[in-house]
């Protein structure tokens, strides 16, 4: 059994050239949305595969999509007595508008008050470089890794991963693992958690269309079908009056879960529930029939209408029949939903409602599968002894409510268990003035190192 301090004092030694590798890395504006910063993504990608290969990693490529490339590495020489395991981040970030909110540039990493200020400090080039760091001070002190490690780092994450399902299908056997961690999240050292699951995701947008152009109200108010009223009777019907989504056939697929899995999720509640529930600002709460809170929240589908528009919304009175009207909507699935079926039931619901005075179009815009990942166990198990050794403290596990699309993903297409160990202490993810906690980059990386050095003990 072989001790992972080496690794963490030497990780610890190296802070000062570490953390200025870091801000090197951040200092690359890799916006994978904005076509205008494309080579810029590509400059990224190139730059991790550099690093990749320096500190030991074979078969290091940037390996081309339909859009931004993955980069990837291994190193396969632990044995076939340990497993593989495939750690997963993202290199790509979110724009930074607005600009003027910046109190320093988004690219040029400043610590100010304890605090590293950077676009991607968090979200989640923390994910690939603290990964990269942990495994080279293992390197630096062993020669060799406690466990055969795969490296996958996506460039196109906070785009949708719209090109990563026929990435992974192409190449199942270059990625093929006994364990996928996803690192994308946070490192929490007052409440951790680790996500074992989440659900899936359908993005919808409909367009109602009613006469050509706008018209006057009194004129020809009761003899036009407005297109408002329309998007009315949609929403109105979406929901029965206790909270449940009315679709026919919505809830077909929707599997219960199981009591151990109901004991773990109360157990969370009991201790973020009264907190989760202030944060909302809500006074009362819906569809307290349906079923308790946490179970609500997390393992139920929903169905909600993010956006409305058409007609005149600005002071005073217009006194128009619209000629256009539409919504937007996102729906949360769960267990083995299928979100392409879930988007086909939401849309011919919704085309129902046409009419020769109302003609209505619906958007697919994107979807996700949900996925359930490991509630216990030995990859388990070995992330909570590293958290504990690390900080003092075992974690929560967190079934979400949200959507990690590529989880779904990956689960799908390989087949493999996978966890959830976010290596990012900070706030302000996708907003201005995105920081990273400087004193937590240590912790982070100390935490990793445990991880890889647990798995071969727990796991080998």
């Amino acid at each position: 059994m072989a001790s992972a301090q080496p690794a963490i004092d030497h990780a610890h030694a190296n802070h000062d050239s570490y953390m200025e590798g870091y801000k090197e890395l951040l200092r690359i504006p890799s916006i994978s949305t904005d076509p205008a910063f494309k080579a810029e993504v590509e400059r990224c990608a190139e730059w991790v595969k550099t690093e990749m290969e320096r500190i030991g990693f074979n078969n290091c490529q940037v390996l081309p999509t339909a859009g931004h490339p993955v980069v990837y590495g291994d190193w396969l020489e632990a044995g076939a007595d340990k497993p593989t395991v495939l750690i997963y981040a993202h290199y790509d970030v979110q724009p930074v508008d607005p600009l003027n909110l910046w109190v320093t540039p988004p690219f040029e990493p400043t610590l100010r008050d304890g605090k590293l200020y950077a676009r991607g400090a968090v979200d989640d080039k923390s994910g690939v470089f603290l990964n990269l760091k942990a495994l080279e001070s293992i390197f630096a002190v062993d020669g060799k890794l406690p466990v055969n490690v795969k490296l996958f780092f996506e460039g196109e994450e906070e785009s949708g991963s719209p090109n990563m399902a026929p990435f992974v299908a192409a190449n199942k056997e270059l990625i093929q693992a006994d364990l996928l961690i996803l690192c994308d999240g946070g490192f929490d050292k007052v409440m951790p958690t680790i996500g074992y699951g989440g659900r899936g995701i359908v993005a919808t947008e409909v367009h109602i269309t009613g006469p050509d152009h706008d018209l006057h109200s009194g004129m020809y108010g009761g003899v036009v079908q407005n297109p408002l009223h329309v998007v009315g009777k949609i929403v109105g019907s979406f929901h029965d009056d206790e909270g449940q989504v009315a679709i026919p056939g919505y809830y077909d697929a929707v599997l219960p879960i199981d009591d151990s899995e109901l004991t773990s999720l109360q157990k969370t509640w009991d201790v973020i529930g009264e907190k989760y529930q202030a944060d909302s600002g809500a006074k009362h709460f819906w569809g307290e029939s349906i079923a308790s809170f946490p179970v609500r929240v997390t393992s139920l589908p929903t169905l909600e209408v993010n956006g409305i528009w058409g007609g005149y919304s600005g002071p005073g009175t217009k006194t128009v029949i619209p000629s256009k009207a539409g919504f937007k909507v996102t729906m949360r699935l769960v267990n083995n939903q299928n979100p392409a079926e879930i988007a086909e039931l939401f849309k011919n619901y919704v085309l129902s409602f046409a009419s020769d005075t109302a003609e209505i179009e619906v958007k697919i815009l994107t979807y996700g599968w949900p996925f359930r990942g490991l509630l216990d166990g030995a990859a388990v198990e070995a992330l909570q002894q590293a958290l504990e050794s690390t900080i003092g403290k075992r974690a929560l596990m967190e079934r979400s409510g949200g959507s990690i699309p590529i989880g779904g993903m990956f689960q799908r297409e390989l087949g493999i268990p996978l966890t959830n160990f976010g290596l990012g202490s900070g706030d302000n993810i996708h907003s201005p003035n995105e920081y990273m906690n400087a004193e937590d980059f240590d912790k982070a990386m100390e935490a990793m190192i445990r991880v890889y050095y647990n798995l071969s003990d727990l796991m080998g």
